[in-house]
């Protein structure tokens, strides 16, 4: 009973002392000297790319909202910065001019009231020419892939600077703060060739004319891109015969031009070479790598005529 009095003592007096020692040190945070900073929430990618075919209407549009202590007060002006960027086969990215510039600014004035959230939001809106004369070129400079790097600088009225090259990884990317600062806007070339199509055989390899129909389905992980459900157009059903079965041919359509890759089942690739288009008609030539050949003329469907821009 002694040793158990003795223990319990000792217990007791260990308590006591770590109870003690919980609140010794107390921090001393200074919370009301922190510096706050201030960025920019993307609200609304409105636009993101600009149409190749449409330079004249095409736009890159945002809406913002600023964030700060002072729900967006604190925001003097936001510059809006941008530059030209080409990817170059086998030289590398190629940057028009070599440092962003300044194409547009908004000003504290430009931040309104929204009946979503507290913060003061704002719109921004660069058209295609104002960027392209911006960056020093001209419609004529412009190529499908080209890619504009728009930029954003916060400049509060404390003096202060926001950029992408001062944002934490987090404000960045996170999807809460959706804060980059920086927006890639690709000119791309809009495609839309998918569907079943009539079409004349005017030329083959065993010397036969025929009539059809082929369907090209549009590859989801290549946009531009299209399988052609025969990549003979029905050739070798009226010459061996034989079945297309598990070829995989595709047509693509990059910027207008089109081009033919891909194999049949027994392996032989194939290519085509373009030779005329109308509204009505697609006219072209495919080859493959076994000797086989054809022309063809493929229909346009009601009231979806071919693209003026095909080549």
């Amino acid at each position: 009973m002694k040793t158990l009095k003795y223990s319990f003592a000792l217990m007791a007096t260990a308590l006591i002392f770590l109870s003690s020692c919980r609140d010794f040190v107390e921090p001393n945070v200074p919370y009301k000297d922190f510096d706050t900073g201030a960025y920019l929430r993307t609200i609304a990618r409105t636009s993101t790319t600009l149409n190749f075919f449409d330079l004249a209407n095409s736009k890159f549009a945002l809406t913002i909202e600023a964030v700060d202590k002072e729900d967006g007060k604190t925001v003097q002006t936001v510059e809006v910065r941008v530059r030209h960027r080409r990817l170059i086969p086998g030289v590398g990215l190629k940057y028009t001019p070599a440092n962003d510039v300044l194409v547009k600014t908004l000003q504290a004035s430009d931040f309104k009231t929204n009946t979503t959230s507290r913060f003061l939001r704002a719109d921004i809106v660069v058209t295609a020419a104002e960027a392209i004369a911006a960056v020093g070129l001209t419609n004529a400079g412009i190529s499908g892939g080209d890619v504009f790097e728009f930029r954003l600088v916060l400049n509060d009225k404390f003096g202060r600077r926001f950029s992408s090259d001062n944002v934490t990884t987090n404000v960045a990317g996170a999807p809460f703060y959706d804060s980059p600062f920086q927006y890639p806007v690709s000119v791309v070339c809009p495609s839309d060739l998918a569907g079943t199509y009539a079409f004349d055989a005017l030329e083959t390899f065993c010397g036969k004319t025929y009539s059809g129909s082929i369907t090209w389905t549009a590859v989801a992980a290549s946009p531009g891109s299209y399988t052609v459900s025969d990549g003979t157009f029905g050739a070798w059903d009226k010459c061996y015969p034989d079945s297309w079965g598990s070829g995989n041919v595709r047509i693509s359509d990059a910027c207008g031009k089109l081009t033919m890759s891909g194999a049949d089942k027994y392996g032989d690739s194939y290519s085509m070479t373009f030779k005329s288009a109308t509204a009505t008609v697609l006219t072209f030539s495919w080859i493959n790598t076994y000797g086989e050949f054809g022309t063809v003329a493929v229909k346009s469907n009601t009231g979806k005529p071919w693209p003026a821009t095909l080549k």
